[in-house]
């Protein structure tokens, strides 16, 4: 009997230890988790957290630049391609000229340079904005000119009158706005420019059709990180304008390459939408205008 109870009591002992190491076990090897509530290159942008120390915008990198004309606050969502885009500009020039570490990782309330170093953000964007009027400020000096010159005509009959000073013809707008676009496919409109729906144009096709380039310009980004897009090329053409050709099937071009106009850069596909179809965009100093402003009519 005495043997019996020794049996059971070691039996229950044992249990009970095993029970231990489990529940130790478990407690030990669960993966720690960190959640910092600003990252933005790892696709995180939750906030609020509890236990989670709040970030002093101060510490986060070009604060001291944040609200100046030319640079960017990083919002939630945001990547260096969508910022490029949204500015005309390529994301490797944001990525250098805001001296980033890691291309890949930015994060809320961080300030990017969106601008060239060197360039006054202010008067570059009013010179690219903005088309010069033709004026003509000789005019009152033509008037007092014809004045003078009845003058002394009624003074001296043989006196020749002046000849009023030519009006200047106004310097071409900054950042070449007599780009010539042509079509970047030869497939029907399915769906025009709404600045609040559609950014461009969206033109039909089949899977494989050339996508050509609108105009000479260079590949500032060939790629799928940009949701929305699919595989995407932007080109960049001057300091005014960008093109962005969307859903292709495949790209065969690459960044800081050079094109032509009417190179094949893509072929038509569906990647990221509901049907095959090119989405194309022009956009002026970053935002997006109707493509019917530019191209040619058919």
């Amino acid at each position: 009997m005495n043997l019996s109870r020794s049996l059971v009591a070691w039996a229950c002992a044992a249990s009970a230890t095993m029970l231990m190491v489990g529940c130790t076990s478990t407690s030990v090897n669960r993966a720690p988790v960190e959640d910092r509530g600003t990252s933005v290159g790892s696709g995180s942008s939750s906030s609020g957290q509890s236990g989670t120390p709040a970030i002093d915008p101060k510490t986060l990198p070009g604060y001291e630049n944040m609200g100046k004309p030319g640079y960017y606050t990083v919002k939630p969502g945001d990547t260096l391609i969508r910022i490029g885009l949204e500015y005309g500009q390529s994301w490797k020039d944001v990525a250098r000229w805001s001296n980033l570490e890691n291309a890949n990782v930015i994060e809320v309330g961080q300030v990017l340079r969106v601008v060239p170093p060197g360039q006054n953000p202010s008067t570059t964007t009013a010179a690219t904005e903005t088309r010069p009027v033709s004026t003509t400020p000789t005019a009152p000096k033509a008037a007092a000119s014809a004045a003078a010159a009845a003058s002394a005509a009624s003074a001296a009959a043989s006196a020749p009158a002046p000849t009023p000073a030519p009006t200047p013809t106004p310097a071409p707008a900054a950042g070449g706005d007599d780009l010539n676009f042509m079509w970047p496919a030869s497939g029907g409109l399915i769906a025009g420019f709404d600045e609040a729906r559609n950014k461009g144009y969206d033109i039909s096709g089949k899977a494989g059709d050339p996508v050509m380039a609108a105009a000479d310009g260079r590949v500032v980004y060939a790629g799928a990180g940009l949701r929305g897009y699919g595989n995407l090329i932007i080109l960049k053409h001057n300091n005014t304008f960008l093109t962005a050709y969307a859903h292709n099937q495949t790209l065969l071009v690459k960044e800081d390459q050079n094109v032509r106009k009417g190179q094949k850069i893509a072929e038509m596909g569906s990647t990221d939408t509901d049907r095959v179809k090119l989405h194309f965009e022009i956009r002026r100093q970053g935002k997006p205008v109707d493509p019917s402003r530019y191209l040619p009519s058919r």
